[in-house]
């Protein structure tokens, strides 16, 4: 069975920094694009970050400058910087995969993967 599993969320003041992991785990051949989207109160789910697997970036305007994601290939992980904290930032943030899985010889099947969530609490 192949999943995320995030760490890293909590509570932080304005202006502080926080910094989520999302690992992957299970029978995995490759891994393509892995993001972090982030789901406020009342809002719909907006991508944060994605990398792909050659490390090509892109952010959501409003965390440009603030945010790093990164990706450790030999891992399965995916991290994601925060710095400079807003409370508007705060939301559920989860992980996302585009990976291929292998089910057995030559049985290799695309998968799109979601988090659990982890909730950032920007607050003072």
């Amino acid at each position: 069975q192949v999943q995320l599993v995030e760490s890293g969320g909590g509570l932080v003041q304005p202006g502080g920094s926080l910094r989520l992991s999302c690992a992957a785990s299970g029978s995995i051949f490759s891994i393509n694009v892995m993001g972090w989207y982030r789901q406020a109160p009342g809002k719909q789910r907006e991508l944060v970050a994605r990398i792909s697997s050659i490390g090509a970036t892109n952010y959501a305007d409003s965390v440009k400058g603030r945010f790093t994601i990164s990706r450790d290939n030999a891992k399965n992980t995916v991290y994601l910087q925060m710095n400079s904290l807003k409370p508007e930032d705060t939301a559920v943030y989860s992980c996302n995969a585009d990976l291929f899985s292998r089910y057995g010889a030559g049985d290799y099947r695309r998968l799109e993967l979601w988090g659990q969530g982890t909730l950032v609490t920007v607050s003072s």
